[in-house]
Parts: C-alpha cells; structure tokens; sequence
C-alpha cells in the first residue's frame, strides 16, 4: 500500500509539472500568434469596427502615423471624458492593428508650456477649458503620411455629445489621408450662385465654402447631356424645364451609383427670372423634378408651402416685427441627431419650403434629417406670395394638421431608370446595389440672408453665421464625397450604460413633483390674485378688518406652502429610499450571493472529490 501511494504522489507531482510546462508554452505561443486577437464581449459590439472601416483601413496605401495628443494629467478629476478617451484609445488600437503595420499609434500628454503642447496647437488642435487647477484639456486626433507628401489631417476635439460617430470621424480622416486630392463637385444651378463678376456681385458664400472642399465644376443645364463619373457629388440646385436629355443624364449618373443632392423649391425668392416672359409663359419660381421623382417613388407638390407658426422667423417689415409661418428657424429638435450629417448642428433656417413623402407602394426609405413641428400645417404657394406684404395673415385661420412634414431627407433604394424606353450606350435599366440621393425641400436655405450677416471691416466683407445652413450643405457635400465604405458607416451607442431602473424610479419621482409643482404654483397664482382683490379694500372705511383678511389669507398660503414643502420632500425621500434599496439588493448579489454560490459549488466540489479519493484507496 505505501509503493503504491509513493508513486501516485510521484505521478501527480509530475502531472503538476506538466501542466505547468504547458501553461507556460501556451502563454508564449498565444502571445506570438494571438497578439492580435480580440473578443468583443460588450452587448452592442462597441468596440468592433463596422465593414466600412475595415474596407477604408484594408485600403490604405501608405503608411500613415496617427497621434492621439490626451491631457492626462488635466483631466484627473475629469471621470466622462476619462472615460471617453479610454473608448477612443481602444478603437485606435484596434485600427491600428487592422492596419498590419501600416499603422503607427501613439498617445502624448501634452503638459503645459511643453513642445507637445505646442505641436499640438500647430496641428489645429482645440483646447478646452475646465481641467485641473484650470489647465487646458487636450483631447484630438492628428493623422498624417509617414513619408510627409500630404498634408496632417486633424480632429481637432473629441466632443463627447458626438460619441456615436466617432468612429465615423476617424475614418473619415484615414480616407482623406488616404486620397489628398480633393473630390470632385458638380453644380447644375438655375439659380445665381455664381455671383456676376460684371457687376461685382460675389458668388453665394455656400459655394465659396464648398470651393474649399472640392473641385467645383458648374455645369450648364441647357446643354446637359452627359454627366462625367468622375464627379462625386452632384448638386441640383432648382431644376426648371429640364431637358428629357438632361434628366435622363440626371438618372443614369444615379444608376451608375453617382451621389446626387437635389434642391427643389415651390418658391424660390431668390429666383430672379420674370414672372411672365415675352413668350407670355407664367413663371410660378417653383421647381420640381417630377419625372424622376415618380421613378424613385417620391411625392413633392410644388405647388404647396409648409407653415410652422411655432418656428416662425421674425422679420422687419416696414418698421414692424412680424412673424413669418413661412420662414422657419429649425432647430436641434428639428435635426436627426442621429445622423452625421445633421448631428452638431443647432439650428437651420428654411423659407417657403416643400415637403417629401413617400409613394404608398414604393419600397425605398425615407430618412429625415430636417422635420418640422407637430404645429406645422400646408398651404397653397399663391397664398405666400399674395401675403408678401403682410405675412401675418397666413396665420389667419390657422389650423396645424398636427404632422411633421420632411424638409430634407435621404432617399435610399435600388433605383430603376425613369426612361425604360430608351437604350443609350452604358444604359442602366436598374442600380448595380442600393444608393442614396439627398433632398432638401427649399433653395433659398443657400441664400447668403438666411445664415450669415455681412458687415464692412477695413474694406472687407465680415461674415458673421447666424445659423448653419453653410454647415448643414458642407456635411452633405463632405458626406457624399467620400467613399461608399464611409456612407456605410452609420451612428453607434454610446459607451456609456445608463442605470435604467434609476432613471425609471427618478423619473416616476420627478412627475410626482410636477405635479406638486403645479399644485404649489396654482396655489400661488389663487393667493395672489385674491390679495389683489382685496388691495381696494384698503382705501374702505374699516382698513384694519381688510388687512387682517389679508393678514390671514398669507398665513393659510404660507401653510399650505409649508405642507406641500413637506410632502416634496416626503417624495424625495422615498425615492432616495427606493435607489438606496436597488443598490443594496445589486451590493449584496455581487458582493454576497455570487460569491457566496461559487464558494459553494466549489466546496460541494471539493467534497465530493474528496469522498471519492476514500472510496478509490
């Protein structure tokens, strides 16, 4: 019996040792081999890059160095944006290791008065204010070509209140690292955006600031036949009698997956043709683009104008400030901020706008990124126009439809040609996949009067925006140029996780102080008013009886006010109770049950091994 357990403990101790070598191989081959291993475990996959990064970061040709500049001593006491930065490291690792090596990542704290500090501004980069002992909070992207032949791109800052496109912004800054040259831009306008360099007038400041993202071309719609493809982007800029040769270049350009943006207007006030031309032909300065639009299954009137009184514009008009339904002054709440396109923007102004929906039996989407209120209502585009001089009456007999019409959208399909007939060289019966063309539903939203002021300085023209009409075209434009890869990527959750039983409580407990409030402000609004009441009674003959009527109409209110003081705080306190509960029962099930459940299952474990043992020798 004492052999037979000397070479059982022999065996074990060699086991042991076996086991040990193993782990031991094991962990070096895994560090060679799955270096560049990752299991996403989060539940929306956060940390795992979409196809059309994969595809922009896959197609770099060039090694490029990307430098994350992160005031980390700056922002000690600064837990959100800690964490955000963790989120931005993480994802730039992982491209990084996407990258195979054509990649370079590093991270620089640049501390104060520090040549890190100051490469860091050269590049573009924003500081914030607000860090420790008021230190500015670097937190921005530069990206650049190992070999220098193109200009560093920059993020300038990691805005937390974009979180859900930061992957989107990095790859958008890989692509244009990756192609310096800028996308091509094509403009088909009927409307004087260029300016008239006879008389001195300036082209519009949309297509001053779209000049500095790409390579404009106007292209002249009367003899419009074909459109190049290497143009990435189109704008349609209030298509009047088109051409069936110009509109079925329109549509093949679409087919062969070219991205249009179209401008349709059912006024246009800034259209400055006549009214009636010597031919006798009315001119309404609307614009549609009906034929294509039934292809793609989309409705537009241009016969109609959305009204919103509750976004109304107000304007000066002979002396007087008047509000304008038909101008309209949209904002965040107005904007799809879960799209890139409208996502930072505050507010964009529209006026005598259309609206688009969609055909009851097509099958593309309609994505809006700028809607009106539910207060917003239709009326006939003549009724604007004959209340040019007093804008007021449109709110005559006003009754709001309670719908939010769509000013502009994305419209997303597979699109199949408007000329089934026609059988021209490269014709295109349908798209090769889905494509995407914008909509906006008002061209005087280009206008320099709707966004930007204009002021003299030193013999220059100052312009000051009001509203970002000039960045709601650029995003679009910016969008569009880039790749499809780069369309493809769309918003993403926060990395932030929300407690949402808490919320729930809270905000269970915040509609019972609304309600409490609105008691209490009643209460406030009657006291006053009977003290108002009885104000005359001083000049009476008995001023004594009226005040002590007053006298104990405060006391009655001051108590009252005490008593539902009382029953606020009650409410607080339970709701505190009730979040103190939950993070109790979550304490004691991480700190006590799990635990105590894993201790358990190992000691019966355990127990059972060691009965077993007995039962063998």
């Amino acid at each position: 019996m004492r052999r037979l357990q000397v070479s059982r403990s022999f065996l074990l101790r060699l086991a042991l040792a076996g086991i040990a070598l193993l782990f031991l191989v094991a962990i070096a081959v895994s560090s060679m081999s799955l270096r560049t291993a990752r299991m996403d475990l989060t539940a929306d996959r956060i940390y795992t890059l979409t196809p059309g990064t994969q595809q922009i970061v896959d197609g770099l040709r060039r090694p490029l160095t990307l430098t994350l500049y992160f005031s980390e001593h700056a922002t000690r006491d600064l837990a959100q944006l800690r964490s955000y930065e963790q989120r931005v490291h993480e994802m730039l690792r992982e491209i990084a290791v996407r990258a195979h090596g054509r990649i370079r990542f590093r991270v620089i704290d640049p501390v104060p008065y520090s040549d890190d500090e100051d490469a860091a501004e050269s590049y573009g980069l924003s500081p914030a204010s607000g860090g420790s002992n008021g230190e500015r909070v670097f937190f921005g992207l530069v990206g650049m070509s190992a070999s220098g032949d193109a200009p560093p791109q920059a993020i300038p800052f990691f805005d937390p209140a974009r979180e859900s496109f930061v992957e989107y912004d990095i790859a958008k800054l890989l692509y244009e690292l990756g192609m310096p040259t800028k996308p091509r831009l094509g403009v088909v306008s009927s409307l004087p955006v260029e300016g008239n360099l006879v008389i001195g007038e300036p082209a519009w400041a949309v297509l001053r600031q779209l000049d500095q993202l790409a390579d404009v071309s106007n292209i002249d719609p009367d003899g419009l036949t074909h459109i190049d493809p290497s143009i990435k982007v189109l704008l349609l800029i209030h298509p009047k009698r088109l051409s069936d040769d110009a509109l079925y270049a329109i549509d093949q350009y679409v087919l062969h997956g070219g991205h249009l943006v179209v401008y349709v207007d059912p006024d246009a006030e800034m259209d400055n043709a006549p009214l009636v031309d010597s031919h006798g032909v009315v001119d309404d300065h609307d614009s549609d683009l009906r034929r294509l639009f039934e292809a793609w299954g989309v409705v537009y009137d241009p016969t109609k104008v959305v009204l919103d009184r509750s976004q109304a514009l107000t304007i000066e008009l002979n002396g007087n400030s008047i509000a304008h339904p038909a101008m309209l002054g949209l904002g965040a709440q107005d904007l799809n901020h879960d799209d890139v396109v409208t996502a930072s923007l505050q507010r964009v102004n529209f006026s005598t706008a259309g609206f688009f929906e969609l055909a009851p039996d097509t099958k593309a989407r309609l994505i809006p990124l700028v809607q009106t209120s539910d207060e917003a209502t239709v009326v006939p585009a003549q009724r604007v126009r004959d209340a040019a001089s007093d804008p007021s009456v449109l709110l005559d007999n006003y009754e709001p439809t309670h719908e939010r019409y769509v000013l502009a959208a994305r419209l997303r399909d597979t699109f199949r040609t408007a000329f089934p007939e026609r059988h021209d060289k490269g014709h295109l019966a349908q798209a090769a996949g889905p494509g995407e063309v914008v909509l906006v539903g008002d061209t005087d939203l280009l206008s320099d009067r709707l966004w930007i002021d204009v002021q003299p300085l030193l013999g220059q023209q100052q312009l000051t925006p009001f509203a970002n009409n000039g960045d709601f075209v650029a995003n679009i434009v910016d969008n569009l140029g880039g790749s499809t890869a780069l369309l493809s990527i769309r918003g993403r959750v926060n990395s932030q996780r929300p407690f949402t039983k808490v919320r729930a409580l809270q905000a269970a407990a915040d509609r019972k102080f609304l309600v409490k409030k609105k008691e209490l402000e009643n209460e406030l609004y009657e006291t006053q008013r009977r003290l108002a009441e009885l104000q005359p009674a001083k000049n009476a003959a008995t001023p004594a009886a009226a005040t002590g009527e007053q006298r104990r109409e405060v006391e009655q209110y001051l108590q009252r006010k005490l008593a539902i003081g009382k029953e606020l705080r009650e409410v607080q306190h339970q709701l505190n109770a009730e979040i103190d509960a939950l993070g109790l029962r979550l304490k004691f099930i991480n700190i006590v049950l799990v635990p105590g459940l894993v201790a358990l299952f190992g000691l019966i474990y355990g127990w059972r091994r060691t009965r077993r043992s007995r039962r063998v020798v």
